[in-house]
């Protein structure tokens, strides 16, 4: 495999976090904290806007949606959740983040964050088209299939934390 290639492989699965984490954002505004059965669960909500469930990270506490699409969705603990993706790229959700979710789509991504090399970008909006999740970072922008968010992430240690013997340090 080529450099390039490599490269592009890992943006691809730092994308991929990068959209759990922004659907997430979505999904976990839906999930109110309310305990109530009728209320919609994040999970619920993300379906509800054509998006997949497992954008959104495990540990969302609380989310506020308003009737124009805008959400905040509250993480516990401190400093929000951090996860490796694809053994390269570090993913950063703050305690807070924030959004405008429409069909298919979140705008105006606020609070999610991607380090590549040494530099922190802002995720700023994730779109679906057809099975394909796409994702803009900056100036970039990539694609990956839908099947790629089944699961959600888990802070500290994202999608295999039964094989993994440490969790993302803190930066």
């Amino acid at each position: 495999m080529t450099k390039q290639a490599a490269a592009m492989a890992s943006n691809h699965r730092l994308f991929l976090l990068v959209v759990v984490f922004l659907a997430a954002a979505s999904s976990s505004a839906a999930s109110s904290s309310s305990s109530n059965s009728t209320t919609p669960t994040a999970y619920e909500m993300l379906e509800r806007y054509n998006l997949p469930r497992g954008i959104l990270p495990e540990g969302a506490q609380r989310y506020e949606l308003r009737a124009d699409g805008s959400f905040e969705v509250f993480f516990s603990g401190r400093g929000g959740c951090e996860f490796k993706v694809g053994g390269r790229y570090v993913v950063r959700y703050d305690q807070r983040i924030a959004g405008v979710a429409r069909a298919g789509s979140i705008s105006a991504l606020q609070g999610v964050s991607v380090k590549v090399l040494f530099v922190w970008l802002g995720v700023s909006e994730v779109d679906r088209a057809g099975d394909q999740l796409s994702f803009l970072v900056g100036p970039l922008a990539a694609s990956f299939p839908l099947g790629n968010f089944a699961e959600s992430p888990r802070c500290h240690c994202g999608f295999h934390c039964a094989t993994s013997r440490a969790g993302v340090a803190a930066s």
